[in-house]
């Protein structure tokens, strides 16, 4: 399954950036030592196993060993094990099921809260240090520019329908209609009262 061992072989180079080179996590590391842990996704047929060592992590599709810890769950919820706190709350309401040792979870969650995800370290290995931050302090600045464009846009737009194309009506014309119609509305009620004693006469 060439699919399948794409992505393990993905899922094992992201890990092992941000979990295992950085030396501060070191003590963390160690509690997930020689431990397994297999993670079924309901999205996938196979699951996925986590082999802890001292030195790396690695994701196989196959394994013929009972793992330590067992996890079920969506792949949308995988993002909230990163906050420890939530990792009870996931288990209680069912998104989160976990057999075997529920110990390896919690210490794979307090490992990735206490790891720090940069985009630059998953490119500096392929196009170097400076081109990696470069491109993702455009990235942070790209996206803050596409936000106040839209923001600018949508203004452009709203003053474009009710200034220049008149499609839509300004908001004083909006609450000088709203008057006119109130004011009409009483002037029949008036009228229609007005009508009804003539006839009672």
């Amino acid at each position: 399954m060439p699919f399948m061992s794409l992505m393990t072989a993905g899922i094992e180079g992201v890990l092992n950036t941000f979990l295992w080179r950085d030396r501060s996590l070191k003590s963390a590391r160690q509690r997930l030592q020689g431990k397994t842990l297999r993670v079924s996704l309901k999205e996938f047929s196979a699951p996925l196993v986590l082999v802890f060592s001292e030195q790396q992590l690695d994701v196989l599709s196959q394994w013929e060993g009972e793992a330590d810890c067992s996890v079920t769950t969506h792949i949308g919820v995988l993002p909230k094990l990163r906050d420890r706190q939530q990792l009870t709350a996931l288990i209680r309401s069912g998104e989160l099921d976990v057999a075997g040792d529920i110990q390896v979870v919690q210490n794979l969650a307090s490992l990735m809260d206490l790891a720090e995800f940069d985009p630059v370290e998953l490119l500096a290995p392929y196009i170097g240090d400076i081109a990696s931050e470069g491109i993702s302090k455009f990235a942070r600045h790209g996206g803050k520019l596409l936000k106040k464009g839209l923001i600018r846009n949508q203004q452009y737009l709203g003053e474009a329908l009710t200034e220049e194309w008149r499609v839509a009506p300004g908001s004083l014309e909006v609450a000088w209609f709203a008057e006119e119609t109130e004011a009409l509305a009483r002037s029949a009620d008036t009228l229609s009262k007005r009508l009804d004693k003539l006839e009672g006469k």
